[in-house]
């Protein structure tokens, strides 16, 4: 069974940051076996600035980053403050080592009160993963207040497609199969693609 970790940086309890972050690991492991490990950041703000300062982590930081490292695909969701991912966020990956990321498949996703920031998963998360060697996946997910419609639980219906497709192509880069829409087959039911299948028609072979 593959290792999922998924790291969400919401600072209040309940989190529509958490919240996403669990839907997307639920549509992951619809469609291959894994282990999922959550990793509230907020829990672990003091150890991460104490790491910055003195360069060490706290016997509880060091076993979260080690799970990472370890870790076969990794869930990263930041709520959106001015434009951008969160301090905390950016700090828990500034004490990463920076090999910790290297070709392990990862899916982003942020939340924020306004559409208008989406974004800031293209400008701020997608370079700075890309510069720690992540393989990122094609869909990052943006979840605005809006997005979440009048029943928190479920979410938008454009909302849930972002998530199912994002979930898709996470569970393709950990061994399963990552489904598209179907093509008129008989059965009607959605062709499965190979995840090497889905990089060479991005020219990403």
């Amino acid at each position: 069974m593959k290792r999922l970790v998924v790291v969400t940086a919401g600072l209040s309890e309940p989190s529509s940051t958490r919240l996403l972050a669990d839907r997307l690991a639920e549509a992951t492991a619809r469609l291959t076996p894994v282990q999922v490990r959550v990793v509230e950041l907020r829990e672990l703000a003091v150890d991460v600035a104490k790491n910055l300062v003195s360069g060490f982590p706290t016997p509880a930081l060091r076993e979260v980053l080690e799970a990472v490292a370890a870790a076969d695909g990794l869930i990263a969701v930041t709520p959106v403050f001015t434009a951008s991912y969160s301090g905390l966020f950016k700090s828990f990956f500034d004490v990463l080592e920076n090999t910790a990321l290297t070709g392990k498949p990862v899916l982003l996703a942020a939340t924020g009160g306004s559409t208008r920031h989406s974004l800031a998963l293209e400008h701020a998360l997608r370079p700075m993963f890309v510069y720690l060697r992540a393989v990122v996946l094609p869909t990052a997910v943006y979840a605005a207040s809006s997005d979440w419609g009048a029943g928190v639980e479920s979410g938008t219906e454009e909302l849930a497609g972002r998530i199912d497709r994002a979930g898709a192509e996470l569970a393709a880069a950990l061994g399963g199969a990552a489904a598209r829409p179907s093509s008129g087959t008989a059965s009607g039911e959605d062709e499965l693609v190979p995840f090497a299948e889905q990089l060479a028609a991005l020219g990403l072979e």
